[in-house]
């Protein structure tokens, strides 16, 4: 190996949950630890709706590593949870109690600037102790390797870095899965859009209006017919002082509906059903958005290669079935193994097993079935055919449906609460759309209030936001809007006839013909990742330090 570069036993790249997590675990085994944040602080690059889980059946739970957490970083409790079947003003709502309960400990509301913050003061702290550390502003934009073999990383900011261990904790859109042929963006169905907004509302206003002690939070869920017909949802969780509103969607059903995802997050924000808890108050702390990986298709089954160990979003670990989201609390447990699984290798004699290690460890402590169920994978070709969904389709909305419906109240709720069912619910327009919306009009009850809140427009979201523009991280390989078209609408900072973000389309003339162009300004970037896979881009974060910092996340 080259003596030129600076080396630590471990580096941890992302200082996320499932970073923070690795790292806290390797230093109390005694690890050298190195961990690379890209941003100005931790945090301020992450963006969770967010519930974070301590499930009883996990080995590693937030807490278990940082005991103080709950008490420090988190927000609110969150033991009330509930789904509601749009459609208009017709609303049929479900108690989630049960499956929300379910492999619980507990689950708390947070915000991932303040979480991350306080993670990485306890991270700084124990991997000193090992001699070690962490920074923050540097990006890490791939792996070193010689002779053919991965041995470390590169930053832009700093000069090459070996390691015996590489934990890819860096997100969604994480170069070094990327770079180690572990991930891609080929396909839109693999993924998900968030869309968030941060609200603010006093704590006693959410106590009264939510109908809860002031320890103590609710999580609310959206489905029916406000959403254009994309396939997904909405979301409502109680923080201390503010609400979490937000619509997560297939990323192929946004992009071929052509939906911008502004318009579906206020098309929430606005319905009637909302008033009950903003009458007529609205105040947007922050906009935000992410992509996020449908763990049933990208989790990837062997997380590693040589010394790199992919966790969290790096590894498609985010759990969505039906009203079931989980991710965070998947990440701080391949975060574990991870460390646990080096540890185990250097006793053994050979740390080179340390991945083979981790991912036996995923599958033995049963953390892959949850990511990728095998009834999900048994039953898709049939439950997911089209087939099947016109069928499907023609008797929900038939009188025989309606009947089966009220005669099934009560059953139809069991089933929301079913573990076994929700882990192979079909990604269908049925199960999103039709379904729901079918529930809410013969079951539902009509919302009598109006909703009169404006939040505020693209331009004055985007404004609002912080920003270090550095460098442009993304080229337009193909500005043609049969190409790269669909970033114009799906890209959440980003909007037909809206000249701010970061993609616009034009019309040029030229020798009497005319031909359709998309532009790209990536001053406004919120960093997503939706345009490298809608849009024919080159894409890479911005340097360390750079680009968009969330307050909130």
């Amino acid at each position: 190996m080259t003596d030129d570069h600076e080396h630590y036993e471990a580096v941890v790249v992302g200082a996320g949950p499932g970073g923070a997590a690795a790292a806290a675990a390797l230093a109390r085994q005694g690890v050298e630890t190195l961990v690379l944040e890209r941003g100005v602080d931790a945090g301020s690059k992450n963006v969770s709706g967010g519930l974070i889980y301590a499930e009883e059946s996990a080995p590693y739970t937030i807490d278990s590593l940082f005991p103080d957490f709950r008490e420090a970083a988190s927000e609110r409790p969150v033991d009330d949870y509930y789904i509601h079947n749009v459609s208009g003003r017709d609303v049929k709502t479900f108690d989630l109690g049960r499956i929300h309960r379910h492999d619980t400990d507990w689950c708390d509301a947070v915000l991932r600037r303040k979480m991350d913050s306080w993670l990485a003061e306890r991270v700084h702290e124990l991997t000193r102790e090992t001699g070690g550390g962490l920074l923050t502003e540097v990006r890490v934009n791939g792996l070193l390797r010689e002779n053919g073999e991965i041995v470390g990383v590169t930053c832009d900011e700093l000069d090459p870095i070996t390691a015996d261990l590489i934990v890819a904790a860096d997100g969604v859109n994480s170069e070094l899965a990327r770079d180690a042929g572990l991930m891609d963006w080929d396909e839109p169905d693999d993924w998900f859009q968030g869309v968030k907004a941060v609200v603010e509302m006093e704590p006693d206003a959410i106590a009264d209006r939510f109908g809860i002690d002031d320890d103590e939070g609710a999580a609310h869920l959206f489905s029916g017919d406000l959403f254009e017909g994309v396939r997904g949802g909405g979301f409502l969780y109680t923080n201390e002082d503010s609400l979490s509103v937000g619509t997560v969607f297939h990323l192929d059903s946004l992009a071929a509906e052509r939906a911008e995802p502004h318009e579906l997050l206020d098309a929430l924000l606005t319905h009637p059903l909302l008033d009950q808890w903003l009458q007529g108050e609205y105040e947007e702390r922050e906009y935000a958005a992410k992509l996020v990986p449908d763990s049933k298709k990208v989790a990837h089954p062997s997380p590693h290669r040589g010394r790199l160990l992919l966790v969290g979003d790096a590894a498609g670990q985010m759990q969505a079935q039906g009203p079931i989201i989980k991710g965070m609390n998947h990440a701080v447990t391949a975060g574990g193994l991870a460390a646990e699984a080096y540890a185990d290798a250097k006793t053994r004699g050979d740390p080179s097993a340390a991945g083979e290690l981790y991912e036996a460890k995923l599958n033995e402590e049963g953390v892959m079935d949850q990511l990728r169920p095998a009834r999900y994978r048994a039953t898709r070709s049939v439950s997911e055919s089209d087939l099947l969904g016109t069928i499907g389709d023609a008797v929900i909305r038939s009188p025989i449906g309606a009947a089966g419906l009220k005669a099934f109240d009560g059953a139809i709720e069991r089933a929301f609460n079913s573990p076994f069912l929700l882990g192979m619910v079909p990604d269908t327009r049925f199960s999103y759309v039709t379904l729901p919306t079918r529930i809410g009009e013969v079951l539902g009850e009509p919302v009598t209030g109006d909703n009169d809140v404006e939040p505020p427009d693209l331009a004055d979201r985007i404004g609002d936001l912080t920003y270090d523009v550095g460098e442009p991280h993304i080229e337009l390989v193909d500005n043609s809007f049969e190409a790269s078209g669909t970033a114009v609408t799906a890209c959440p900072v980003s909007a037909v006839g809206f000249g701010g973000g970061c993609y616009r389309e034009e019309t040029v003339r030229t020798n009497g013909s005319e031909e359709r162009l998309v532009s790209l300004d990536t001053q406004p970037c919120v960093e997503c990742g939706t345009c490298a896979i809608v849009a024919d881009t080159e894409w890479e974060h911005p340097a360390g330090g750079k680009g968009v910092e969330y307050e909130q996340g």
